[in-house]
């Protein structure tokens, strides 16, 4: 039998999406193991003053098999 436990993250990027959440998974692979999987829970964007997209943002819930 396997027990899953689930940890909430949040990540930025100014290149996307992809790239944010990415870049959240990379950061938490370097202290947890049996990363299996992430939910992307939410989006948001920092905006400069003429409405162009300066970071995106997001929380996601990651999830990973305990040992």
């Amino acid at each position: 039998m396997s027990i899953a436990k689930v940890i909430e993250v949040s990540s930025a990027s100014p290149k996307g999406i992809d790239d944010a959440v990415q870049s959240g998974l990379l950061k938490v692979a370097t202290t947890v193991k049996n990363i299996k999987g992430a939910w992307v829970n939410d989006i948001k964007v920092v905006t400069d003053d003429d409405g162009r997209v300066r970071e995106w943002r997001v929380n996601m819930r990651v999830n990973f098999v305990v040992e």
